[in-house]
């Protein structure tokens, strides 16, 4: 059966099933390979004098680096400003670069009743930013979901398809209550099946992915368990900005929420911040809708404001272990870490190869 591959930055926006429509067919633009991690030939020349190849893997971090309290980006930083250690130990540096190229991105909505009195709030602002932020090259889909995740279009870098998946939103309203969030992140990410069409998921994606979700962070009944969830999203090497919009709800309904209720609000946005955390992606909570747009601008500049290290393992083990990565950035050069100073954002863990 033919594959489509969602490709890019994953919003989680919560769409009704009722509004599931016939996947678009996949656009077949070319992206380039992967940089997360990858093996390299190189050549030795042995007592004989003959080249022989030998495999390295390389390990591609994609890193951003902002200052914690102006959130300003910095630019221009040299591969010197960096350090990087892999298990607590150093490694050297081979490829450093600040990442120019097309960047792949899922737009997945909370679609559900539960959004409903604030829809247009959330729906307006993520269309102007996919319209807005989308250049050529770049792939962008849309997945919304209440019980079942819908694709509301596959990967395009078109302005005017992005906005007509928009406007569909816009124009209906939510008709389940339920919000599967966990079952949604897990069609993203590995895939699966919507409306009889098979879908591969983000991580087999190669290039520049990332998941931009905006949700409550609530999950009403998954089949995937929320600790399955965390391995899943660990494990992807997929970086997800999470726009958190439970507290609008907060906002309104607290005078009415028992303690329990209350308690829900709080574990569901923990939940929302481990995603991103894990991920190498960041979170963002809003309390109030004009905080949306604002929100929304500084992860198109987050975005495009990334340095890509890599480096090959002194650690040659290949058994599907964990390893454990820290960044550490001295950006003035002084021999000093800036770190308490900055918010340093890339993905701190990944899962090495296995013969």
């Amino acid at each position: 059966m033919h594959k489509k591959f969602i490709l890019g930055l994953i919003i989680l926006l919560f769409v009704s099933i009722n509004l599931l429509i016939p996947a678009s067919k996949a656009q077949s633009g070319k992206v380039r390979p992967s940089d997360k991690k990858k093996d390299q030939q190189e050549e030795i020349i042995d007592k004989k004098g003959e080249a022989i190849k030998i495999e390295t893997s390389l390990t591609n971090i994609e890193v951003t680096v902002t200052d914690k309290k102006s959130g300003g980006i910095y630019q221009g930083l040299k591969p010197g400003n960096f350090a990087i250690y892999e298990d607590g130990v150093k490694q050297e540096v081979s490829n450093f670069s600040a990442i120019e190229a097309p960047i792949t991105l899922v737009l997945l909505l909370e679609y559900s009743r539960q959004i409903s009195v604030i829809r247009n709030e959330i729906i307006n602002p993520a269309g102007q930013f996919v319209t807005s932020f989308v250049q050529p090259k770049d792939q962008i889909a849309i997945v919304a979901y209440d019980a079942h995740p819908a694709v509301l279009n596959d990967f395009t870098d078109s302005q005017g398809q992005l906005a007509a998946s928009i406007n569909l939103l816009s124009r209906n309203t939510p008709a389940l209550n339920d919000s599967n969030l966990y079952d949604a992140l897990n069609f993203v990410l590995k895939g699966g099946k919507v409306d009889k069409v098979d879908y591969a998921g983000i991580e087999e994606v190669p290039g520049r992915v990332a998941v931009l979700l905006i949700s409550s962070g609530f999950d009403t009944f998954s089949k995937l368990t929320y600790d399955k969830t965390l391995k899943l999203v660990e494990n992807a090497g997929v970086p997800i900005y999470t726009i958190g919009i439970g507290n609008l709800f907060f906002k309104l309904y607290e005078s009415r929420m028992s303690d329990e209720q209350r308690l829900g609000f709080y574990q569901a946005a923990n939940q929302l911040g481990s995603f991103s955390r894990l991920s190498g992606g960041r979170f963002f909570p809003v309390t109030f809708e004009g905080e949306i747009p604002t929100t929304l601008r500084s992860i198109s500049a987050l975005l495009r404001s990334q340095y890509s290290i890599g480096y090959a393992p002194n650690n040659t083990r290949k058994e599907g272990k964990k390893r454990k990565v820290e960044i550490h950035v001295d950006v003035d050069g002084d021999g000093k870490r800036d770190d308490a100073k900055l918010v340093i954002q890339y993905r701190k863990v990944y899962t090495e190869p296995k013969s």
